[in-house]
């Protein structure tokens, strides 16, 4: 299985060129049809990617199943995993079965709906595995144009505003990004990621305009790629095109959106900003851990007066994606295998939100709050999936969420006390939103006449979220199935950090002296 990732990579791919060329019509065969081709393909993608996983060797800090090729205008086809992003491929392919599958019951240019979303599974595990700086480009970028169309297509009734604004924040701020790169290959010769984590970019500081750059070209690369992922993780401030893409976003593209996409900004920081900019990222370290601690707080608090339950749980994610900056800004172990844990968590348990709203919306039409009340009473299967993955998201000990914010609090506490204090305050108010939440929708008494007649979960809606609730619960007690493979990889990271950073104040005492 030389090819193995390359195979994994496009069997999406193959399912919608298959679906585009061959499948014809709109009637409810050809709808069906491509359905269930659809569920094939990622279901086969999932089944072949735990070969990867079986024959991952986690000892092993480099990159294994590496492939390499000559590609376009002498450039290289390179792609490979390590302990940071094996797992993020595995998440992908787990995830997007149970997005098709939960996209049954969409009538509207199927064949289409089903192509994008295929499309978009090839990009985004190319994002994960590539180890060329064009080609992550390329997956990064073209990843935007699937969303974007199951936005503007199959949104709600603002689509089309909600889809140019998710464009134009994730492609403005990857602009710089991409100078940043053509900067990289100047500097080092090469487009080669393997090489580029070895090679030593300039930290010596230098006046730019009469401002003074602490780190050199480090700092400024490092904020370039910041723009990019910081706009994609979605970090406060440049946030607020989440809550919009995620309301207006069909449920299998909110699903996809919390769990995977947004995933890509973590990987970003811990791919490229902390082992490629080290002094950068040191320099500029306090800032993010602020930023961070402040997303934590304010949109938790915005989050406790939304009237939308998608645009809750929308601003939950921001509130959690904060405590994986914190913990990779903190630049320790634990901060590395709480961001990479809470990043897998956030992916089972956010999902499983966003899929819990389409359950009730696919009954009532309807995502307003108020418009619900007493579910408990003719949901009971709802009503317990509802309430384990709102404990979760609380960070319920037990559960998976617990275990990655315990993890980057306790890094984050080692490096900034006050950072930590402030952040710690956000679980208390995840409790009060998500309970709140809960509380409302499916506590007390049945007395709207519209609710009387729904119906509980089916069970297709059962077993879509059988998975979930296994992963939620067995990483929550069992989180070393996670630690044990990512430890090695983000232990080398950490000592690739501190020796950069030694290396770099040792060269900066000579240059003084």
């Amino acid at each position: 299985m030389d090819n193995l990732l390359s195979i994994v990579t496009f069997i999406p791919a193959l399912a919608a060129l298959i679906l585009a060329v061959f499948l014809r019509g709109e009637d409810e065969a050809a709808q069906r049809n491509a359905k269930w081709a659809a569920l094939f393909a990622t279901g086969a993608t999932f089944l072949v990617s735990l070969f990867i996983l079986f024959g991952f060797d986690p000892s092993d800090t480099g990159f294994q199943f590496v492939e390499q090729a000559e590609w376009l205008l002498g450039l290289q086809y390179k792609m490979g995993v390590d302990g940071i992003s094996v797992l993020f491929v595995m998440l992908t392919t787990f995830t997007m079965p149970l997005v098709i599958a939960a996209s049954w019951g969409v009538t509207h240019r199927v064949k289409e709906y089903m192509i994008a979303f295929l499309l978009l599974e090839t990009l985004m595990l190319g994002v994960f595995m590539a180890l060329d700086l064009v080609l992550f480009y390329l997956f990064f970028e073209a990843g935007l144009i699937p969303m974007f169309l199951i936005i503007g297509i199959w949104g709600g009734k603002e689509r089309i505003y909600a889809s140019f604004k998710f464009f134009l924040y994730t492609f403005l701020g990857s602009v710089l990004m991409l100078v940043a790169m053509v900067a990289m290959y100047a500097d080092a010769g090469t487009t080669d990621i393997e090489l580029l984590l070895r090679h030593s970019f300039s930290a010596g500081s230098f006046d730019l305009l009469g401002v003074q750059v602490v780190g050199g070209l480090q700092t400024l690369m490092f904020l370039a790629f910041f723009a990019s992922f910081a706009v994609k993780m979605p970090m406060w401030p440049v946030h607020t095109w989440l809550p919009d893409a995620h309301v207006q976003a069909p449920t299998a593209g909110s699903v996809v959106l919390a769990a995977i996409l947004l995933k890509m900004g973590g990987y970003g920081f811990l791919r490229f900003s902390i082992p490629m900019f080290p002094v950068g990222s040191d320099v500029m370290a306090p800032l993010v851990l602020w930023m961070s601690a402040i997303a934590i707080v304010y949109t938790s608090l915005v989050a406790l007066v939304q009237a939308d339950m998608k645009k809750l749980i929308a601003y939950s994610s921001v509130a959690h994606m904060g405590f994986v900056t914190m913990g990779i800004f903190a630049a320790n172990q634990q901060g590395f295998d709480g961001a990479i844990f809470q990043m897998l968590s956030h992916g089972f348990i956010s999902g499983a939100l966003f899929l819990c709203v389409g359950v009730i919306y696919d009954r009532m039409h309807t995502r307003e709050i108020d418009a619900y009340g007493g579910l408990v009473n003719r949901m009971p299967a709802y009503a317990l999936i509802f309430m384990l993955f709102t404990m979760a998201n609380v960070g319920l000990p037990g559960t998976s969420g617990f275990i990655g914010e315990f993890l980057t609090l306790m890094a984050v506490f080692q490096v900034n006390t006050w950072v930590a204090a402030v952040a710690t305050t956000g679980v208390i108010f995840s409790a009060g939103y998500a309970l709140w939440l809960y509380r409302r929708v499916v506590m007390g008494d049945l007395i709207k006449e519209s609710l009387k007649s729904i119906t509980d979960m089916t069970g297709r809606e059962r077993a879509i979220f059988a998975p979930l609730v296994v992963m939620t619960l067995l990483l929550g007690v069992y989180p070393a199935l996670v630690t044990d493979i990512i430890g090695p990889s983000t232990a080398a990271l950490v000592a690739q950090y501190d020796t950069a950073l030694a290396a770099a104040e040792s060269a900066r005492q000579m240059a003084a002296n």
